[in-house]
C-alpha cells in the first residue's frame, strides 16, 4: 500500500507511469508531474476506468473512500461509472430547476451589487432607479429562462412611448449586463437583449437642446409649470436650476451640506455670502479629473435661488438630499421628472431642463456685447463650468471673479423672475409621482 510520502515523491518520467496501491486503486503520474487518482474494475466481464481527482487535492485517504464506495456498488452489480453519471446528470436537473426560479430581479440586483464599487455614487443610482422605475415592473418577477427578446422589446417600447429613446438604449444595455452576469453563473444560456438594439428606434441627430432664451419667454415656462398640479419639489427644483445655471444633475443630487453662506432662519444672505459648492465627482467633467479637489464648481447663488432653499427646506430639510424623490427620501427626484412637466404644460420641443444654460448664456452675453462689458463673457463660461483647454487655467479660476459672478447671476435672477410669486407658495398641494 502507499504511503503519503511515496505519493508526494512521485517524480515525473520519461513515460507516463502507475503506482499502485490496493484494491484497484492506483496513482497515475504523467510525463508533466501531474498526479491523477485512477481505479480499474471488472463488473459483467467488461473493465471500466474511474478518475477520482488530482493531487494533492484528492488526498490519499479521500482516494481510498471513493474506491471503496465504488467497491460497494460493484458488490451489488451497480456500475459506479454509471452511478456517477446519474448522480452529475441529477446534479444537472437540480441546477436547471433552479435557475428556472431565479427571477430577473433577484439577479439583477446581485450584478448590481458586484458593479457598484466601481461606480461613482450618481451613477450606481441612476443604474438602480432606471431599473426599478422601467424594468422591473415588467420583468423584474419573471424567471430569466422565461425571458424572450419580444418581452424584452416590449418593456423597453413603453419606454421610448415616452419620448426617452436614450434612456431606452442605456436600459437595453443594462438588461444585457444582466444577462451576460447570468450566462456567466451558469443561470442561463443566452441573452435575449442582445437582438434588441436594432429594434429599437434610432436616437434624433444631436443637434442643439431645445431652449427659450428670452428672459420673457422663458418665464412663461416657469409660470405653466409652477401653476399645474406638479409635484411642489418638482415644481422648486424646476425653478432652482432655472436661477442657478446649473445642468440639471447637479440640481438633482444636490445635497444641504454643499451649500454655506446662508442664515436660514433671517435675511437673505449670511456672513459670507451665499454659495453652492458642488463636489467634482459630479461635475461633467474629463474622467481622469473627477475628484480633485481643485475642479468642483462653485456657484454664487441669487437671493431668489436662497428663497427656493428655504422654502424646500421645510420639506427634505432632515434628509440628506435637497430635491427628493417622492417614493424615495434618500434618491433624487427623477432624471425626466423636470422635463416632463415642462411637455405636459405645452413646452415639449421648445425648452428642456438643460436649456436654461443656454438662455442664461444667450441673454448674459448679449448685454455683455450691448454694454460693452468686455470681460464677461468669460465669467460667463466660468459660471456654466465649461472647462478651459488651459486646466492650470481652470483650477487657478475656479473661486475667481466672484463677485462678479455673483452680480451677473442676480441681474439675471432679477430679470427671469419679475412677477414670479414667492417660492414658498409653491409648497401648496400634495406630493405627486
Amino acid at each position: 500500500m502507499l504511503t503519503d510520502k511515496e505519493v508526494r515523491n512521485a517524480a515525473p518520467r520519461d513515460k507516463p507511469y502507475k503506482i499502485s496501491d490496493s484494491g484497484g486503486l492506483y496513482l497515475y503520474v504523467s510525463k508533466t508531474g501531474s498526479k491523477t487518482w485512477r481505479m480499474k474494475y471488472r463488473l459483467f466481464g467488461k473493465e471500466g476506468l474511474l478518475t477520482f481527482g488530482p493531487y494533492p487535492e484528492v488526498r490519499l485517504t479521500e482516494a481510498r473512500d471513493k474506491r471503496d464506495d465504488a467497491r460497494r456498488k460493484l458488490r451489488e452489480n451497480i456500475d459506479p461509472s454509471g452511478a456517477r453519471k446519474k448522480a452529475k446528470e441529477a446534479a444537472e436537473r437540480e441546477k436547471a430547476e433552479a435557475a428556472k426560479q431565479v427571477a430577473f430581479e433577484v439577479a439583477a440586483r446581485a450584478w448590481f451589487e458586484l458593479q457598484k464599487p466601481r461606480w461613482a455614487p450618481v451613477h450606481a443610482n441612476d443604474v438602480i432607479t432606471s431599473l426599478e422605475r422601467d424594468v422591473f415592473p415588467s420583468l423584474g418577477a419573471k424567471a430569466l429562462v422565461s425571458i424572450d427578446a419580444p418581452a424584452v422589446l416590449k418593456t423597453l417600447r413603453l419606454v421610448e412611448a415616452r419620448g426617452s429613446i436614450e434612456t431606452a438604449k442605456r436600459l437595453r444595455q443594462r438588461i444585457s449586463a444582466v444577462f451576460s452576469y447570468a450566462i456567466s453563473e451558469g443561470v442561463v444560456t443566452h441573452d435575449p437583449a442582445a437582438v434588441v438594439g436594432k429594434a429599437l428606434k434610432p436616437l434624433p441627430k444631436k443637434g442643439k437642446q431645445p431652449s427659450i432664451t428670452d428672459p420673457d419667454e422663458a418665464r412663461e415656462v416657469l409660470i405653466a409649470a409652477e401653476g399645474s398640479g406638479a409635484d411642489p419639489v418638482t415644481k422648486l427644483a424646476s425653478r432652482f436650476l432655472a436661477l442657478t445655471q446649473a445642468r440639471p444633475g447637479m440640481v438633482r443630487f444636490a445635497e444641504w451640506s454643499e451649500f454655506e453662506g446662508i442664515d436660514w432662519e433671517g435675511e437673505a444672505f449670511g456672513p459670507f455670502m451665499p454659495l453652492w459648492r458642488v463636489p467634482a465627482q459630479r461635475m461633467k467633467l474629463v474622467a481622469d479629473l473627477k475628484g480633485e479637489d481643485e475642479f468642483e464648481h462653485l456657484v454664487p447663488l441669487c437671493w431668489q435661488a436662497v428663497e427656493v432653499l428655504r422654502a424646500i427646506r421645510r420639506m427634505s430639510g432632515r434628509g440628506r438630499l435637497v430635491f427628493p424623490g417622492q417614493r424615495h427620501s434618500h434618491r433624487p427626484i427623477s432624471e425626466n421628472a423636470i422635463g416632463y412637466l415642462y411637455n405636459r404644460v405645452g413646452f415639449f420641443g421648445r425648452h428642456v431642463p438643460h436649456g436654461w444654460r443656454a438662455a442664461f448664456s444667450t441673454t448674459m452675453n448679449a448685454i455683455a456685447v450691448k454694454q460693452k462689458r468686455m470681460a464677461d463673457p468669460a465669467i460667463i463660461e466660468l459660471m456654466l463650468a465649461h472647462v478651459p483647454e488651459n486646466q492650470v487655467k481652470a483650477a487657478y479660476d475656479r473661486a475667481g471673479h466672484m463677485e462678479r459672478r455673483r452680480e451677473l447671476a442676480q441681474e439675471w435672477a432679477d430679470m427671469l423672475m419679475k412677477g414670479m410669486r414667492p417660492a414658498n407658495e409653491l409648497l401648496d398641494g400634495p406630493r405627486r409621482g
